[in-house]
């Protein structure tokens, strides 16, 4: 037996931005300090992939199996549009009983188990996170919230079903918290990422070891930032994201982390208008827009820098295994513009004009990657067994692999960056499979499969990427592997009641 003392678990989710991943490569524009030496002094996962929406990945973070076992595969806020096609097992929308949550198992076996931030696995009383083995627990419910603690009080005709769908609702250790809101900018009152993380230091322990669990509503929209983070980057964006595109894709190709031949997919969009073809004031939203989104990325590294000095000022830092990731890839909606619901927010609850951008009560949404969250394609995901008995219940085995090889290799490295032990996957692993809403895909090694109904932008049949060539997914190789192996190419529907 040794002595060594046992570790402590830092996870960081920011919420729905992929790029994050990546920012100390992709965004030297933004401000991000604290992120770069965590990417600095570690190991970046290039290759990595969540699901293509916040809370099927979640279900997988926390359950080790697949989201469809999980309990999400179709999300909550989708189930009232179609009850009787989500109404079988694994599609409930919260993360069901049928798998023992990674910090129930840890609260077992001695831990400390804390979480602060958006949850989005439940909002019914017997599956927040006080039941699922966090203690103690602050937690947002639902998929996304004022980042002020703000809400419009709705009259009966005004009252808009998104908003519905998604009330926000905290709870702390399982009783519902009521916010005062911030209508002043005043850093001392409410605003999610520097609540959560002041909520989060107060948590964490000093006696025993620790599961912590950051979760950040940050930067999915709404994007709302002080002035003070939004101002910083005025200008920055004023020759728009096709500009912007192709200077990342440049220090892409200059780091090495794509071929100097990869293309990216050509963007696709349809809500939002070619950058030339807007007006001037069109423009300066856009731009305003990414300003707030900056913003709110550098505020979000601020406060990890937080979390960072207080594990320096208890001792924890050596002895804290820390992961920061997104929940998937890049938000690709742009909800203030459609119709109907556009107008009725901004006639209704919301001030989108140009200074006001950022405040509490504006709204605004917002890669070299194709297309973007809800899609299985690399802009939606990427990032760079039998039953057993747990807590008296039947439980699904993990299906996921342990990282536990992948890390001890790097840990017993002189130099672990640049070591370059086996990928966690590999060629001869299981194929890996995604589908959310009939968008589904299936990867292994570098070759990767996408089936997307018509509606959704695809072909309604199954398409063939190599990756490793071709990172963008622009070149569909399924007709010609068909032709050389001598396969038929099936057409069809995707069921969307079977895990793919």
């Amino acid at each position: 037996m040794h002595n060594r003392k046992r570790p402590n678990f830092l996870i960081i989710v920011a919420d729905g931005e992929s790029r994050l991943q990546r920012c100390w490569e992709l965004r030297p524009e933004i401000h991000t300090p604290n992120i770069d030496k965590l990417a600095a002094s570690g190991v970046r996962m290039t290759d990595y992939y969540a699901a293509a929406a916040c809370s099927p990945t979640r279900s997988m973070l926390l359950s080790g199996t697949d989201n469809h076992i999980a309990g999400i595969g179709v999300m909550a806020e989708q189930k009232p549009h179609d009850q009787k096609r989500w109404n079988v097992p694994g599609h409930e929308g919260y993360l069901n009983l049928r798998v023992a949550a990674l910090p129930e198992l840890l609260q077992d076996n001695g831990y400390h188990t804390l979480i602060s931030g958006k949850w989005h696995l439940g909002l019914e009383p017997e599956y927040l996170p006080s039941q699922r083995g966090f203690d103690p627990s602050f937690a947002l419910l639902p998929g996304c919230a004022n980042h002020y603690g703000w809400e419009p009080q709705f009259s009966d005709s005004d009252m808009i079903d998104f908003f519905e769908r998604n009330p926000p609702l905290y709870v702390r250790d399982g009783i519902k918290v009521d916010l005062q809101a911030n209508t002043t900018n005043n850093p001392t009152r409410f605003f999610s990422s520097d609540y959560y993380t002041s909520n989060l230091i107060q948590y964490l322990p000093v006696d025993k070891p620790f599961f912590a669990y950051l979760l950040f509503a940050a930067p999915h929209w709404p994007l709302q930032v002080s002035r003070e983070y939004r101002d910083k980057y005025k200008g920055l964006y004023d020759d728009g994201p096709e500009v912007l595109r192709q200077r990342r894709l440049a220090r892409l190709r200059e780091l090495g982390l794509i071929s100097a031949d990869a293309v990216a997919h050509e963007v696709v969009a349809p809500e939002v208008s070619e950058w030339s073809e807007m007006t001037d004031e069109e423009r300066a939203l856009s731009a305003r827009a990414m300003e707030t989104y900056a913003g709110m990325v550098e505020n979000l590294d601020a406060n990890i820098g937080r979390v960072l000095q207080h594990l320096d000022k208890i001792g924890e830092r050596e002895n804290t295994f820390i992961i920061f990731q997104s929940d998937n890839g890049v938000e690709g909606a742009a909800l203030e513009a459609r119709p109907v619901l556009g107008k009725q927010m901004m006639d209704v609850i919301r001030n989108n004009s140009l200074d006001n951008v950022g405040e509490y009560n504006s709204y605004v949404w917002y890669a070299p990657s194709r297309l973007y969250k809800m899609y299985s394609t690399d802009g939606g995901i990427k990032h760079p067994g039998t039953n057993t008995t747990f807590r008296g219940r039947e439980v699904e085995a993990l299906r996921g692999k342990s990282w536990l090889p992948f890390f001890s290799t790097l840990a017993e490295t002189a130099d672990p960056l640049t070591a370059a032990p086996d990928a966690l996957h590999g060629a001869n692993d299981p194929a890996v499979g995604w589908e959310l809403f009939r968008r589904a895909a299936l990867r292994s090694g570098a070759w990767k499969n996408i089936y997307m109904p018509r509606w959704a932008f695809g072909k309604s049949a199954w398409e063939l990427f190599n990756l490793a060539k071709d990172p963008g997914e622009t070149r569909d190789l399924a007709q010609d592997v068909c032709r050389r192996d001598g396969c038929r190419m099936g057409r069809g529907t995707l069921s969307t009641s079977v895990a793919v």
